[in-house]
């Protein structure tokens, strides 16, 4: 069966719904594809026990944002799911269509699933950024009866084989799961390399408050001295708690040494049984690179105060609390070792949780990297007519997040139903090839 269509979506997430709004309320034909259900990702590609990251103030997508009673609190991955299921009623999605191939044709796209074929102006893809999980290559002389997973297939600590777990990667994923398992009782030895600390609330305040407020989150990707590096910055260490939850806001490498979790070096790569690490010198400076960092980004907070009590303009429910603005403490670390035997330390699992590469096999149009990344300004590619929403940094600094989709979701709907679509995406990527 074939359809005829302006445009079609790839991905009923929070980024694919975020175009159909948009589409919808610009009167435009579409139809929205997804493999599994509406957030089929956020439903079966998270652990269990995950929060997101911002505050639920946060959570804003075009024509909708949340207005429940917890608005500084961290909803639930069943609560995010409800709110998109929500959001989705009246859209054109049809679910448990994978998509096989998006081919250029004519002068528009052939779409294929099963049993049904859609010929389309426009292509729209907004699966998201994670496509596959980004693991090491010295991971491949690891012993294959090591289990490896990513974040993907974690789900609870007791759905992991018994024993000890060696997590690579200190970013959100990675502190999170790591820990959950020491919680649960788990001995757990935490790789650590380039992260980004952060401190949950500063002045009284989210810290997503205050990246909004800075201008941090709104940052584009041309005022980047180095995009690539830009785009492969590790996500904020940070956790979403429960109200009531008992544990200290702040999740950093700290708190995860009171559990009793192993602080070692970077991972290099896996013999057999045994793991090569970073050298002791590496994980204090690594430590220390983070610290500063989280410092500076507090300094710009600290300005944005002074700034704004200088012209009046801070609210009075939103001025800081009363007495000195407090930092976190140093994080320590002492000597460590340059080598773990997994065997003989009875580590049976390891969890890697270094980021993801975007993966679309099945687009078969030459708009994609070597990495995987699809070349693109402002969500527009070289290839008329076809789009993408949701990378990381695709324009702002938080274009992957469900926050940060809404814009980037607007731009290419702007682009999209330009009158000359085809004029203002050679404009756009002439503007990118002078800076």
């Amino acid at each position: 069966m074939v359809t005829r269509i302006d445009t079609v979506v790839v991905g009923a997430g929070h980024a694919g719904l975020a175009v159909s709004r948009l589409l919808t309320s610009a009167g435009r034909d579409h139809v929205v594809l997804d493999r599994g259900r509406v957030a089929e990702s956020w439903r079966t590609e998270r652990w269990e026990s995950l929060r997101l990251l911002g505050p639920s103030w946060m959570v804003r997508l075009p024509g909708w944002r949340y207005d429940g009673p917890e608005r500084d609190g961290y909803l639930t991955l069943s609560q995010l799911v409800g709110h998109l299921e929500e959001y989705a009623a009246g859209l054109p999605v049809e679910t448990g269509r994978t998509v096989q191939s998006v081919d250029a044709v004519g002068d528009g796209y052939r779409v294929v699933t099963p049993g049904r074929t859609w010929l389309a102006r426009h292509v729209v893809v907004a699966t998201g950024p994670s496509g596959r999980p980004a693991m090491p290559a010295g991971l491949l002389g690891l012993d294959p009866g090591v289990e490896v997973i990513s974040p993907l297939r974690y789900r609870r600590p007791d759905a992991l084989a018994p024993g000890g777990v060696l997590v690579v990667g200190a970013s959100s994923s990675g502190v999170q799961i790591a820990e959950e398992l020491a919680v649960a009782g788990r001995r757990v030895v935490l790789a650590v390399g380039r992260h980004t600390r952060m401190p949950r609330r500063y002045r009284g305040l989210d810290a997503y408050w205050w990246l909004e407020r800075t201008g941090r989150l709104s940052r584009t990707i041309d005022t980047m001295p180095d995009r690539a590096a830009a785009r492969r910055e590790a996500s904020y260490q940070i956790v979403g708690r429960a109200p009531g939850d008992p544990r200290t806001p702040d999740l950093d490498l700290g708190a995860l040494q009171a559990l009793g979790v192993e602080l070692v070096g970077r991972f290099h790569e896996a013999e057999g049984h045994r793991i090569r690490l970073g050298n002791a010198g590496g994980l204090a400076a690594t430590v220390g690179l983070a610290d500063r960092r989280m410092h500076r980004f507090l300094d710009a907070a600290d300005r944005r105060v002074h700034e704004d009590t200088l012209r009046g303009t801070i609210e009075e429910w939103r001025t800081a609390p009363e007495g000195p603005s407090q930092r976190p403490a140093p994080v320590r670390v002492g000597p460590t070792r340059e080598a773990i035997d997994l065997r003989a330390e009875g580590i049976t699992t390891v969890i890697v949780a270094t980021g993801y590469r975007p993966h679309h096999p099945w687009l078969r149009v030459p708009v994609t990297d070597p990495d995987g990344t699809i070349r693109q300004v402002r969500g527009a590619t070289p290839a008329p007519g076809l789009y993408v929403v949701g990378q990381r940094f695709q324009h702002r600094r938080d274009s992957a997040t469900i926050d940060g989709a809404r814009h980037g979701a607007r731009d290419v709907v702007s682009h999209l139903c330009a009158d000359d679509v085809r004029g203002l995406r050679a404009a756009l990527f002439e503007m990118e090839e002078t800076g």
